[in-house]
């Protein structure tokens, strides 16, 4: 296939860097984006219940199957094993390529409870659930301060994490010192880690809609289209910092709201995980596909935002927030209550299922 054969994601692939998911674990998506070149797939409370609404018509079936086998079951147990059979399917779709890649790539990610967020200890018993269900998943963990004992501890027993909730600099750098600390407790036991393959993610559009509530609230004018930049630039500073101290965990791009998420990021060693939708008008697009990676943000653009908004800073400056004040920054608060929330709407899902409303026809 020539270049000009190739779809504009098929050319970020072989441009060389990136690799790109599919930010879902809807198997209908996952198979136009493999036909794409991606080479993995991601889940989370939002995706799941985004899929079970989407293609209720496929998941009908296992859902009342998974309810009339398991009698004494709380909608809990039955939501769990439904996220666990939607994670499987799209394990299957990517087995494939995993076995191609010899298990560096197609992995889908399936993240832990979201009200775990302050227990370590649950989320690595969930992690290690998670790792033993199928040799290509990824364990997602939150970067809160419990989360950052986490995933030193997944990675020590040998699970694969994918740290989320993650929008900053200084997490960034805490997911990937304890990745190390993982690693390094792991070959000292004399266990494999050369097959391992941690990433941590940076919810770069997250971070930036924060600042747009900050800007809102505190009456903030500033150059129209700058905040657009901020997740950009934080991810650009992060990847330098990684390619000068080899980290061996790999940043991932999440939470798409323009091209530049996409566009700006061509040529990093780093994961693109792609929602579905952004990945047809990509596809559709006459962006030209570069490396832009290493071209810095305008200073003027990162002096604005470093001038006015502290959140930025703690957000772009590495010694912005310590561990302990993680799960206060604003972006992190907003994130966590959105997953917590999809779960009880999710659980809700479920129940109906289990207990449907008799007022209703």
């Amino acid at each position: 296939m020539t270049k000009t054969d190739q779809s504009p994601l098929q050319q970020t692939v072989a441009i060389g860097g990136n690799d790109y998911w599919n930010d879902s674990c809807s198997v209908q998506e996952l198979r136009y984006a493999i036909a794409n070149g991606a080479v993995g797939a991601t889940s989370n409370p939002t995706i799941v219940l985004g899929v079970l609404k989407k293609e209720l018509a496929v998941w009908r079936g296992p859902l009342q199957r998974i309810i009339e086998d398991n009698p004494s079951w709380t909608e809990v147990e039955v939501a769990w094993k439904l996220i666990e059979e939607m994670a499987l399917k799209a394990a299957a779709e990517l087995r494939p390529v995993f076995e191609r890649e010899r298990g560096r790539k197609g992995r889908i990610s399936m993240q832990t409870n979201p009200t775990f967020y302050r227990n370590a200890e649950a989320i690595v018993a969930q992690a290690m659930h998670f790792h033993g269900l199928a040799p290509n998943i990824q364990v997602k963990v939150p970067a809160t301060r419990a989360g950052i004992t986490a995933i030193e501890e997944v990675t020590f027993r040998g699970a694969n994490v994918n740290a989320t909730v993650c929008f900053t600099l200084p997490q960034s750098i805490a997911v990937a010192e304890a990745v190390e600390r993982g690693l390094k407790r792991r070959a000292a036991a004399g266990h494999d880690t050369a097959s391992m393959t941690p990433v941590c993610t940076i919810m770069i559009g997250r971070l930036d809609d924060w600042l747009k509530v900050v800007a809102k609230k505190d009456s903030i004018v500033l150059t129209p289209g700058h905040l657009d930049w901020a997740g950009i630039a934080v991810m650009k500073k992060a990847h330098g910092i990684w390619q000068q101290r080899g980290y061996r965990a790999r940043l991932l791009a999440a939470a798409y709201r323009h091209h530049l998420h996409w566009s700006e990021l061509i040529g990093g060693d780093i994961v693109q995980t792609i929602p579905y939708e952004w990945q047809l008008l990509f596809n559709q697009s006459d962006i030209a596909v570069k490396k832009r990676m290493e071209i810095p943000v305008d200073p003027e653009v990162v002096a604005e935002l470093y001038r006015k908004f502290a959140d930025f800073r703690r957000a772009y400056d590495e010694a912005g927030m310590t561990v302990e004040e993680f799960d206060r920054f604003g972006a992190t608060v907003r994130t966590l209550r959105t997953f917590i929330g999809s779960y009880a709407e999710l659980l809700a899902c479920v129940r109906d299922f289990m207990l449907p409303d008799p007022d209703k026809p």
